[in-house]
């Protein structure tokens, strides 16, 4: 079984793990210092002229601190705090006062570590749920928003052949030789042949570019992966370029293989096009994607395909030799190829 683990991944989680942490360390300091009612505190001297006065109710009388209400300077009674002293006299005046107290004995620290270790369980319980749980296979974990969203399928799965496409015999044709070297890429090594890098299907919508590209590879039976080119720009910056990488990552891997791109002119559109310039996660999934048809070679035994519907749009550089320098157009079907379709 193939590994195919991003090798920029480590990069992601580390940064993931940093964001987690902080996030979890805010939300422990919400959780453990939630803002209560404010407590006035009094000297000890005050307090007992106010238990002399009868100005005090509702007393906890702790090892450490004495808490509960007293009447203030409007009248009213509000929440304060005290250190207690060592008086031994305090239970008596409290008693001929005619003071309600409760006691509370020195084990409260117990109770309170016992809760502060619960909430850290409940928060590394949700990082580990959200960040380091062991990725699942299919790809719904919350750090793999950098992975691409390509759908492969294995040579076995091809089921789509040119039997199955009619109406477009010359784009067939041109398409044979990508075939052949697919099938027998040492042959053609050894002649010093070379293929183009990538073959762009342009036509009008509903001619079977999607279809052509799925029955080259069903022909050639090499792994075929699909993707929308809107699945890879995203509201995250650097999510698009990421998304590259790792899909060219799991074709180096499955190789020989082919990389097909739906709709190239969602992120091939020409840079610094209109007044405010481009869209920079566009533009930055763009650049990702000239490096990488700038980085391998056809001897890998890769082709990257695409199909638009408006190839005047794309970015120049795209489109130049030694990237997109095979174009091939896949027109309506004539008479005779709907005949075939019907």
């Amino acid at each position: 079984m193939k590994n195919n683990k991003n090798p920029n991944s480590r990069k992601i989680i580390s940064v993931g793990q940093i964001v987690g942490w902080l996030a979890i360390f805010a939300l422990a300091v919400l959780i453990f210092n939630k803002p209560g009612a404010k407590q006035t505190e009094l000297d000890y001297s005050d307090f007992k002229h106010k238990v002399a006065a009868a100005e005090v109710s509702d007393l906890t009388v702790a090892p450490g601190v004495i808490t509960g209400m007293y009447k203030n300077a409007e009248g009213q009674f509000a929440p304060f705090k005290t250190v207690r002293m060592e008086d031994p006299e305090l239970v008596k005046e409290l008693s001929a006062a005619n003071v309600k107290y409760k006691a509370e004995q020195d084990n409260s620290w117990v109770g309170n570590i016992l809760f502060n270790l619960l909430w850290i369980v409940l928060l590394v319980g949700l990082w580990w749920f959200i960040f380091l749980r062991p990725q699942r296979s299919d790809g719904k974990s919350a750090m793999n928003f950098a992975r691409s969203k390509a759908k492969m399928q294995d040579p076995s799965q091809q089921t789509v052949t040119f039997k199955d496409v009619a109406g477009c015999e010359e784009a067939k044709e041109e398409l044979e030789d990508v075939i052949k070297f697919l099938k027998n890429p040492k042959k053609f090594q050894k002649l010093g042949g070379k293929l183009p890098k990538g073959v762009l299907l342009y036509g009008a919508p509903g001619t079977g570019k999607t279809l052509l590209a799925k029955a080259v590879a069903g022909e050639a039976g090499v792994a075929f992966f699909s993707a929308s080119a809107s699945e890879f720009v995203e509201m995250f910056v650097g999510v698009g370029a990421a998304r590259v990488r790792d899909l060219f990552d799991q074709a180096k891997k499955n190789s020989p293989a082919i990389i097909f791109i739906d709709e190239l002119d969602a992120v091939g559109r020409r840079r610094f096009a209109g007044i405010g310039g481009g869209h920079d996660e566009r533009e930055q999934t763009l650049n990702q994607l000239l490096i990488e048809l700038d980085g391998f070679e056809s001897k890998q035994g890769i082709i990257l395909m695409a199909s638009t519907n408006r190839p005047d749009v794309l970015d120049p550089a795209l489109i130049r030799p030694g990237r997109f320098d095979r174009h091939i157009s896949v027109p309506a079907p004539d008479l005779k190829g709907r005949e075939e379709i019907l």
